[in-house]
């Protein structure tokens, strides 16, 4: 048992990652503490969500499965947990378990699963919660409030879901069910009455408890972060860090969707969608509102970085972090500006939803400053820590772990050539099947009764040119089509596939 290592998990929550400052006149979005982080370990560029959704994504990170295979694959349809989870068995392996933060990932809590710690069911508030107005009155501070600058949200949506208070101009509390407003602005209190410092103090208030103990067992902690899911609330400093007029316009902000699936139209915000459901091209934004709306997004993640830094500093200072493994990620990828100018994610599997950050940092077996580039997804991350913990999954898993590439010298590490990713839709109102496999550089796209698609990723990174579309790439479709019916055997995949291929249209009628 002393053997076994600490494992430490921070999951963010929806951020903007892949494209974003990767173009000319683009701006990075600031993460110091991550990609410090990420020096001192592996940091994997190819890495990929399982689905662009948050339920089926957290639950496939507590089983290590596919969402059709632990059956959750939209958010809120919970159906009850018979698989095995990665925190169960921890707790049967003698591990003791924290999990502090967002759980939607299916019915229950982290309490249900040998946690102690913060969790609620589904996608919850952490600012209506006795843990939180306890924070506050130890550190003295005031309920988080916000300047609202945007709001992208119809008067009936605002209506169903209790956001009265939420207007443009105004100071706003998030005091409803669940705190994932579609809305831009300046958090006016201290960044410590922020959802991501209050988890972030909860958690290294128990990382000093468990260093203080004199322990015979190792522990799990996973910090699991609202944010920078939208609400785009930063503060003053961090929002000061941008210049709104620096941002250049995202390369497929004027996309016309003219070659993209039906799929990339739909957009749940106003007034960037036209009914609540399609997205109006070229967007009812004009590219200046976009870099104020980019800058509090790109701020947003700064500050959530630094609330995640927090947690790394500590283990550093108590002297847990040369025997704890700590792997750092996110659920899936953001929308925002991207083909039309989007503000959610809603039911396409473009890159920018698709792609996600991801590292992994434990001195002594895992090499520092390595960028790899090996095709890997969030499936492998519960393998990981298995991994490390000398566990295994009693049922089978569908990901692998991430240690054997870890090294210098893991060139020869037999990998997967191929990937699998898979979509049900958004889940409200909105249940459209989508496949997709990357091979050889290329991503091939099959929707339910629509578009299909195929992109050569290192030509066309931001997803401009449809190839399926043309003529001369028939080959490449059989070849795509053809692992696709591969992987999804081998993963046991249950959709007819044959029948999704059959409905796929190589021209909009």
């Amino acid at each position: 048992m002393a053997d076994r290592p600490n494992v430490v998990y921070i999951l963010q929550d929806h951020q903007a990652y892949f494209g974003h400052g990767r173009y000319e006149g683009g701006v990075n979005p600031k993460r110091p503490c991550f990609e410090a982080f990420a020096r001192q370990g592996v940091e994997f560029t190819e890495a990929r969500c399982v689905t662009p959704m948050c339920g089926p994504a957290r639950r496939t990170m507590l089983t290590g499965l596919y969402p059709h295979n632990h059956k959750q694959v939209h958010n809120e349809n919970d159906p009850p947990y018979d698989d095995e989870v990665i925190l169960d068995t921890f707790h049967e392996a003698g591990y003791e378990n924290w999990y502090f933060g967002k759980w939607h990932a299916g019915p229950g809590d982290a309490h249900d699963h040998h946690c102690q710690g913060f969790s609620y069911t589904s996608y919850g508030n952490p600012y209506l919660t006795r843990e939180y107005k306890d924070y506050l009155e130890r550190h003295h501070l005031p309920q988080a409030s916000h300047h609202i600058e945007y709001a992208f949200m119809t008067d009936s949506y605002v209506e169903q879901h209790y956001f009265e208070k939420l207007k443009v101009g105004a100071d706003y509390k998030c005091e409803t069910g669940w705190c994932g407003e579609h809305a831009v602005g300046i958090t006016t209190t201290p960044k410590e009455t922020h959802e991501a410092f209050f988890l972030a103090s909860l958690a290294c208030d128990r990382l000093e408890r468990l260093a203080g103990e004199d322990r015979d067992r190792p522990f799990m902690l996973q910090v699991h972060f609202w944010g920078p899911h939208q609400p785009f609330f930063p503060t003053k400093e961090f929002a000061d860090m941008y210049r709104p007029e620096d941002i250049g316009e995202y390369p497929s902000f004027r996309d016309t969707l003219e070659n993209q699936p039906d799929v990339f139209r739909m957009e749940l915000s106003y007034p960037m969608s036209e009914d609540g459901e399609y997205i109006r091209v070229p967007s009812a934004l004009p590219w200046s509102d976009w870099q104020r709306i980019l800058a509090r997004c790109y701020a947003h993640i700064t500050m959530v970085d630094a609330a995640g830094g927090m947690v790394i500093d500590k283990l550093h200072e108590l002297g847990l972090d040369e025997n704890t493994i700590v792997i750092w990620a996110t659920d899936h990828g953001d929308a925002i500006a991207s083909h039309g100018g989007h503000f959610d994610k809603n039911s396409h599997m473009s890159e920018e939803v698709m792609r996600v950050p991801l590292a992994v940092r434990w001195p002594g077996h895992v090499d520092a400053g390595l960028r790899d580039d090996h095709l890997v997804f969030t499936c492998d991350t519960p393998a990981t820590m298995m991994d490390a913990a000398g566990l295994s999954f009693r049922k089978g898993c569908d990901g692998r772990s991430l240690l054997p590439l870890c090294h210098h010298d893991a060139g020869d590490v037999r990998w997967r050539d191929s990937l699998m990713c898979e979509s049900y839709g958004h889940g409200y109102g909105c249940t459209i099947l989508s496949r997709c496999v990357y091979k050889d550089g290329y991503k091939y796209v099959v929707t339910q009764d629509d578009l299909e698609q195929l992109y050569d990723l290192k030509k066309d990174p931001f997803e401009m040119d449809n190839l399926a579309m043309k003529d001369g790439y028939s080959d490449r479709i059989i070849i795509m089509r053809d692992e696709l019916r591969r992987l999804q055997k081998e993963s046991r995949d249950p959709v007819d596939l044959d029948g999704l291929l059959a409905s796929a249209k190589r021209r909009r009628c």
